[in-house]
């Protein structure tokens, strides 16, 4: 087979689609938490910008996203309770587009690329994404699924199941 088959073949036919999940975690995990360390470090100065929403005061809102973004992101990283930690930090996005959406004076039609409104939309469909895949095979979740079935003395292709 000449080489140029070898590589196209290498590069369309294998998927490495636990490689790409954890790329994925490690990713949004490290994205979304350089937001909660930043916004940690600088408390004094966000506290007073950050907005009152959901009747929800501005510190008690900026403590509850920091401990999302550093601590759920944390979870997601490590692939231990990814689905339910992702939900955390998807509620926290759709609320932060919410408000951006009802608070900017711009309609949401007429945003452009550069507007805030569209990272938060980001970070939706990738934890929507990882609520839906799972962690994949290389996460602390898949690890303890396999201890959890070999301790009750159950094959590896119930998993697989799942």
């Amino acid at each position: 087979m000449n080489p140029f088959k070898k590589i196209y073949i290498r590069t369309t036919g294998y998927s490495y689609t636990n490689m790409g999940r954890l790329f994925l975690r490690l990713f949004v995990g490290i994205m979304m938490m350089q937001f909660g360390v930043r916004q940690l470090m600088n408390f004094d100065q966000t506290v007073g910008s950050f907005p009152d929403f959901l009747g929800i005061p501005s510190d008690i809102g900026l403590i509850l996203m920091i401990i999302i973004e550093i601590g759920c992101s944390f979870f997601i990283m490590c692939g231990f309770l990814t689905r339910l930690m992702s939900l955390f930090p998807l509620l926290a996005m759709t609320c932060a587009e919410a408000y951006l959406l009802s608070s900017d004076t711009t309609s949401s039609y007429m945003l452009t690329w550069d507007k805030l409104g569209y990272l938060p939309v980001m970070f939706i469909g990738i934890y929507f994404f990882i609520i839906l895949v799972g962690p994949g095979k290389i996460s602390v979740d898949y690890f303890l699924s396999l201890h959890f079935i070999h301790s009750d003395n159950h094959s590896e292709s119930e998993l697989e199941e799942v």
